[in-house]
């Protein structure tokens, strides 16, 4: 299964200079037990801002210009992405940045989505508006006050 999985702020932001303008641990911590295991794609931006492979996943790359990097499989099309997604025996989470989510949009059978209760006026990357359309909420779960974590599957 493809799923996205994304922190999103009461303003749609996403990102700041390429990286989160926040920090939660609890979020951190359910990024890291949902994604143990699995694949996680990624764009170049993301996969600079994060400086390493993350450990105990297979690390994919979206990417032209990004050259093979030790710990993570660079490729360079959707399609690519696709093809060993079918064989892979494991989920496939796209955790950023939006360009990337925005290639694999069509393809995202649910969505995993931590809302921060925070509006980042100087944010630089954003979610669309209406990312989760034609997705409908299926849980909900609270990590600490006023930090939630809801997943909409695909209507």
């Amino acid at each position: 299964m493809i799923i996205g999985i994304v922190a999103v702020s009461q303003n749609y932001a996403v990102g700041r200079d390429g990286k989160l303008p926040w920090h939660y641990s609890s979020d951190m911590k359910f990024f890291k037990r949902n994604t143990i295991g699995n694949a996680i794609v990624m764009g170049s931006h993301t996969w600079k801002a994060i400086g390493k492979p993350l450990p105990s996943r297979l690390n994919i790359v979206l990417s032209r210009s990004v050259k093979a990097d030790a710990g993570a499989v660079v490729l360079r099309s959707r399609s690519e992405i696709e093809a060993i997604a079918e064989y892979l025996r494991c989920d496939t989470y796209v955790i950023g940045g939006a360009a990337t989510y925005a290639t694999f949009a069509g393809l995202i059978e649910k969505w995993i989505v931590t809302e921060v209760p925070l509006d980042i006026p100087d944010a630089d990357t954003f979610m669309p508006r209406d990312f989760l359309a034609g997705f409908e909420r299926s849980t909900s779960e609270d990590l600490e006050p006023g930090l939630a974590v809801k997943t909409f599957v695909r209507k």
